[in-house]
């Protein structure tokens, strides 16, 4: 049996004497480059959505992936957005590979733009998800510090910060709940000094390269991107992602309707649908 999400044994590649975890599966004849996913503060392998990556593998291989010191990974955590990339970078060298696309989420999707800056040999598409630009403003709900820091989120934290207000977003992330606790030796969590560093991390990117072209820099990414948001997004304001879409050369933009932070979870089906086409075309 071919592995999926729930069977993709769990593996290491050390780089820089620090010992990455990834999973990768999927369909090597493609024709395809493999897709590298990047994800949301604090979250590792088992955040993602076996609905989105097995859908995502069925047409190519899939590779995700643990930061440094985040979950399996060893090392200490990095703490500035472009150090994360250069260390995916690294990773993506490593394991042979010459040209990826690549799918952000979140933290991920700021990782996912300065990896594609720093290193746009390695990328041929970009996907990003609920992000923000260097320079946005990403205008959060306050409830969101008490709510995303917290050691062990609950299903009502997720509902709140990733999806939308009405009772089918809240029910669409129910079944997400489900589907994402559904593998038998998940990550271990992460650690409170990840946390700190990624706070640390995020706080510096918010800061615009140059105060007076805030996303001048985001003229750089010539590869095709697709932006995906929700239209209520409460932890990055989806404003930021019109910025994107305005400054990104080859951008074009999707907003999904009473949706939040995890579109792309509320939506998998939707979600699919569009990334597939943006991947193939």
């Amino acid at each position: 049996m071919p592995d999926t999400h729930l069977t993709a044994p769990t593996r290491f590649i050390e780089v820089e004497g620090n010992r990455f975890a990834y999973r990768r599966w999927g369909n090597e004849g493609s024709g395809q480059p493999p897709l590298f996913f990047l994800q949301h503060f604090r979250g590792g392998m088992d955040h993602w959505d076996p609905m989105m990556t097995d859908g995502l593998a069925a047409g190519r291989e899939v590779i995700l992936y643990d930061y440094r010191g985040c979950a399996s990974s060893t090392g200490v955590p990095r703490m500035l957005i472009e150090d994360i990339a250069d260390d995916a970078a690294m990773v993506i060298r490593a394991l042979g590979l010459s040209k990826v696309d690549v799918v952000g989420f979140s933290l991920g999707g700021m990782v996912a733009q300065d990896l594609t800056r720093r290193h746009p040999e390695l990328v041929r598409k970009l996907l990003l998800l609920g992000t923000q630009p260097r320079g946005g403003n990403p205008d959060p709900d306050p409830k969101i510090f008490d709510t995303a820091p917290r050691p062990v989120p609950t299903i009502d934290d997720f509902l709140f910060l990733f999806f939308g207000p009405s009772e089918a977003a809240k029910r669409a992330g129910r079944d997400f709940w489900e589907r994402r606790h559904q593998r038998q030796d998940q990550d271990p969590p992460s650690s409170p000094e990840l946390m700190q560093a990624q706070i640390a991390a995020n706080m510096a990117f918010v800061g615009p390269l140059d105060p007076e072209k805030s996303f001048a820099h985001l003229g750089e990414i010539m590869q095709p991107t697709l932006v995906i948001n929700g239209v209520n997004d409460v932890m990055i304001a989806t404003v930021n992602s019109w910025h994107m879409v305005q400054n990104i050369p080859n951008a074009q933009l999707i907003v999904y309707p009473d949706a939040g932070h995890g579109a792309q979870f509320q939506y998998p089906e939707r979600f699919l649908k569009h990334a597939i086409q943006f991947l193939d075309e």
